[in-house]
């Protein structure tokens, strides 16, 4: 019984690892294509990596399907446009076996396309500048709200303000001013900022659906339909 037992434990073991090993080298295939159809989109990262989710590889491998793929790109720049990073979830992969091993010609083809665009305040501020005509406007994060900084007529506003997506824009509500800003300027700093933030072309064609902010950081999150990695 306890040579059973032992005997067991090692097939166990070597299958885990068997399946481990082939999931190392479809994540490296993936992520290749994946880097390769983010340049069609002027997307590039210092670094691509693949996570396979879904319980154990190779039976995923024999129906061709992967319950969802985890893309992740660091230091991402999109459209010229630096971020700090790109999450991109992907569920119902459907992946020819010939791929994996190898051959080419084949198309992964996604169910489902969720992603997560990270940026600094500065690279948000500076798409800001772009699209209200203020050179002197800055964007900061402050006890988790973000603040906009602008002068108006000559005097230094500061607004605490709530990215909101309208037609695939960034609009800057404005939620709190101080008493001592008046009417005439509160007026003129709400106009300036509701203008909104038109962003260059999201990575793999994505769509805006929403803008929140996470730390230090503001995220832009979007959907992709009919995402596909050229084989």
């Amino acid at each position: 019984m306890r040579r059973l037992i032992v005997t067991v434990v090692i097939l166990g073991c070597l299958a885990v690892g068997a399946d481990r090993a082939a999931a190392w080298v479809a994540e490296d295939r993936l992520a290749t294509m994946a880097a390769d159809e983010a340049a069609q989109y002027d997307v590039h990262a210092a670094k691509t990596d693949v996570e396979i989710g879904g319980f154990g590889f190779l039976p995923q491998v024999v129906k061709e399907e992967f319950s969802s793929v985890t893309l992740t790109m660091q230091q991402p720049t999109f459209s010229s446009v630096p971020a700090e990073d790109l999450t991109v979830t992907m569920t119902g992969v459907h992946v020819p076996r010939a791929l994996l091993t190898g051959g080419s010609g084949a198309t992964v083809t996604i169910d489902s396309t969720d992603m997560r665009l990270r940026l600094s305040p500065a690279e948000l501020t500076k798409l800001a500048a772009r699209a209200t005509g203020v050179d002197d406007l800055t964007l900061r994060v402050v006890e988790g709200k973000l603040h906009a900084r602008l002068p108006v007529r000559g005097t230094d506003v500061d607004a605490t303000i709530s990215p909101k997506v309208e037609k695939g824009r960034i609009v800057l509500a404005v939620d709190e001013l101080s008493d001592s800003v008046p009417s005439a300027l509160r007026n003129a700093v709400r106009s300036l900022l509701a203008q909104g933030i038109t962003l260059p072309k999201l990575p793999f064609g994505a769509s805006l659906t929403q803008v929140a902010v996470e730390g230090s950081s503001v995220v832009l999150v979007a959907t992709a339909d009919d995402l596909q990695f050229a084989g």
